[in-house]
């Protein structure tokens, strides 16, 4: 594993952060309802390898409980200026207790080429099952 500090940012530049991410071992698309309507493509780090280094009052927040689920899984954020989707944290033990999901379009200064060669994990978020593809993927 080659971890690599990336900074980011949203569109206007008013929250910004770093995460110590390893792209070569591949980003994450899920089909969840909320991931699937904004386009989601991700990369997940553990929330130790996150910080988040201007912009905490800049962002809004948005919880929502999965059908079936007792509480939220993922606290979604989102900057107030622009309205881009910021890195939300989540904690889901098929994925390794607590993390950030970074959309890989945040990302200020990853190398197109090695974003090109990482693989695509598909997880079926719809239906819980992160160990696993759905079974439809053409529209990730």
């Amino acid at each position: 594993m080659t971890l690599k500090t990336h900074s980011g940012a949203c569109h206007c530049g008013a929250v910004r952060f770093e995460a110590d991410v390893d792209i070569a071992e591949g980003t994450i698309k899920c089909n969840c309802s909320s991931c699937t309507k904004a386009r989601s493509w991700l990369v997940f780090t553990p929330a130790a390898r996150f910080r988040l280094t201007a912009g905490v009052d800049s962002q809004a927040d948005y919880q929502w409980t999965p059908p079936g689920r007792e509480r939220p899984t993922i606290l979604f954020h989102f900057c107030k200026t622009c309205g881009v989707r910021t890195p939300g944290r989540g904690e889901i033990e098929a994925l390794g207790g607590a993390f950030y999901a970074v959309q890989v379009s945040l990302l200020n200064d990853v190398d197109p080429d090695e974003l090109a060669a990482a693989p695509i994990r598909y997880v079926d978020g719809r239906h819980d099952r992160f160990d696993r593809p759905p079974a439809d993927i053409r529209f990730l």
